[in-house]
C-alpha cells in the first residue's frame, strides 16, 4: 500500500513530462529486422539523457546479447497521454513490427481524464497491433487521488484488467524498483537517470524476452 501511494505521488510528477527526446530509434540490427517498438511518454522517452542511456537502448543490448534479432525502437515522447499514443500508434508500428510495448497512461492520471476514456484508449492501441498479429506488453501505472480515491483505484485497474481481457502479459509498474530512489532519478526529481533506466530495462526484460523469442523468426 506504501509503494501504491508514493508511486501515485511520483507519477503525476512525471507526467508533467520535462524535455522530449522525440522518439529516437536505437542502434540495432539490420533494417529488415524483426521490430519492437515502445510506445510510451517522457518516462520511455528519456529526457536529459543520451539516446543510449533510455531503456529501450539497453533493452536493445539485451536482446543482442541473448542473440535476437530485434531491433528497438523508442516511440516515447514527452507528455503523451493514451489519446496522443492512440493517435500515432499506426505511424509507430512501422515495417516488420512483431512486438509492441505499452507505456502510457500517467499524464491520463495527472490531467484526471475520465477512466473510461483511457481504457478505451488503451484498448483500442492494443487492437491495432493484435489485427496485424503483433504481440503486446502492457506496462501498468498509477496516479494521485486528487480525483478521489475512487479514482485512482479505478485507474490502477484498467492496466490489469486489459491485460485479462486481451490475454497479454502485464509488467505491473513501470518504475519497479526505481520510484522514490534519489540515486536513480535526475535531479529534477521526476525522471530516471541513466541507472534508473538501467533497472527499468531490467525489471521490464523478463516480460518482453519471451514476446521477443516467440517472435524472433
Amino acid at each position: 500500500m506504501v509503494r501504491a501511494l508514493l508511486a501515485l505521488l511520483f507519477l503525476a510528477l512525471t507526467a508533467c513530462g520535462g524535455g522530449s527526446n522525440g522518439s529516437p530509434t536505437t542502434p540495432g540490427p539490420a533494417a529488415n529486422a524483426s521490430v519492437a517498438v515502445i510506445l510510451g511518454d517522457s518516462l520511455t522517452a528519456g529526457p536529459g539523457l543520451r539516446t543510449q542511456d533510455a531503456y529501450p537502448a539497453l533493452l536493445q543490448e539485451r536482446a543482442r546479447a541473448a542473440g535476437l534479432p530485434h531491433r528497438v525502437v523508442n516511440a516515447g515522447v514527452s507528455g503523451d497521454t493514451t489519446a496522443d499514443g492512440l493517435r500515432r500508434v499506426d505511424a509507430a508500428l512501422i515495417a516488420n513490427t512483431r512486438v509492441l510495448v505499452v507505456a502510457l497512461g500517467a499524464n491520463d492520471g495527472l490531467q484526471g481524464v475520465p477512466v473510461d476514456t483511457v481504457k478505451q484508449n488503451l484498448r483500442q492501441i492494443i487492437q491495432r497491433a493484435r489485427t496485424q498479429n503483433i504481440s503486446v506488453l502492457l506496462c501498468g501505472m498509477d496516479t494521485l487521488p486528487n480525483n478521489g480515491l475512487d479514482y485512482a483505484i479505478r485507474f490502477h485497474n484498467i492496466f490489469p484488467e486489459l491485460a485479462a481481457e486481451f490475454n497479454v502479459p502485464l509488467m505491473p509498474f513501470l518504475l519497479q524498483n526505481v520510484f522514490g530512489r534519489s540515486e536513480l532519478n535526475l535531479p529534477d526529481g521526476l525522471h530516471p537517470n541513466a541507472a534508473g533506466m538501467r533497472v527499468i530495462a531490467g525489471e521490464m526484460w523478463p516480460f518482453l524476452e519471451p514476446l521477443l523469442r516467440a517472435t524472433s523468426s
